[in-house]
């Protein structure tokens, strides 16, 4: 009889520990529907977004270099030097005078040297190029000759400008407000003051707007050195094999030979007479020595 009750024991035990099972079981699938039901349907779990740099899903990512600024808003003064071989360096400084005003350019300076028996022909030009011509117009001018060399700068002077840009503004401004008081001035002592003032502010104005124009012509147009020479004015290049330097090696050795003797043409009269005050000097020498000896 206890076995009995002992086995009817175990057998409620065991039905209720399935009926809590089952119990737990369903409020687990409730609660994943209730969820479903609340957030959509879904059938697989959404994958982790990702918010690396790489792959920025929320926006695109910015790249470049500092070359891709923008610098068209920029001053700059741009100044260069170049030298050109010509046949015939005044005809071809014409012509560069006529590329430059073609261009909207201006030469402020021009040196022209026609060719003599002691020197070759060259020509000095300062040209003022438009700074936006200043490309197209240096091609033309290496269409005169055979080009030796091309250097150009460019300075940035946009802090420069902006700076005299607001010290005129600011100057305006206060020029404009003592005339305001001038015009309001109700005695001879605040009259005489203000004119004071006023006239020193306009000096300032306009030695700032003198530096500003100035300023501006630089900008505006670039200032380039354009030099004319005749052929063989410019050295040519090194050998470039063994021949061609045994035989720039003979040129050198004749001319240097070539230049001592042209010294020692320059100096033979100037050694002659010093021969001839030596040798007098030295007769006086001996008389007054043979003289003492005697004495």
């Amino acid at each position: 009889m206890r076995r009995t009750w002992g086995v009817i024991a175990v057998l409620l035990t065991a039905v209720l520990l399935a009926g809590c099972t089952a119990n737990s079981g369903s409020v687990s699938t409730d609660s994943s529907g209730s969820t479903g039901s609340s957030e959509g349907d879904v059938g697989a779990v959404a994958p982790e977004q990702d918010f690396s740099v790489d792959k920025a899903p929320y926006g695109s990512v910015v790249t470049g270099t500092t070359g891709d600024v923008n610098t068209s808003n920029r001053d700059v003064i741009t100044t260069g030097s170049m030298s050109i071989t010509a046949t015939d360096p005044v005809a071809a400084s014409e012509s560069a005078v006529t590329i430059t005003e073609q261009a909207g350019g201006r030469v402020d300076s021009r040196s022209e040297n026609p060719g003599t028996d002691v020197q070759p022909a060259s020509a000095t030009l300062t040209l003022r190029i438009p700074s936006d011509e200043l490309d197209r117009t240096l091609a033309e001018l290496k269409k005169l000759g055979r080009l030796n060399f091309v250097s150009l700068n460019a300075q940035d002077v946009t802090q420069q400008s902006q700076d005299l840009d607001a010290r005129i503004t600011a100057l305006t401004t206060s020029v404009d407000r003592l005339l305001a008081l001038m015009a309001s001035a109700t005695s001879t002592t605040d009259l005489i003051s203000i004119e004071d003032a006023l006239s020193s502010r306009q000096g300032e104005l306009e030695s700032l707007q003198s530096q500003r124009d100035f300023l501006a012509d630089q900008i505006d147009y670039s200032t380039v050195q354009l030099e004319l020479v005749s052929e063989g004015t410019v050295a040519a290049g090194g050998p470039d094999n063994f021949w061609t330097g045994i035989i720039a090696g003979w040129t050198a050795l004749v001319a240097a030979a070539g230049g001592l003797l042209i010294g020692l043409g320059v100096a033979l009269p100037w050694l002659v007479i010093l021969a001839i005050f030596g040798a007098i000097a030295l007769v006086i020498v001996r008389v007054l020595a043979r003289r003492r000896k005697a004495a």
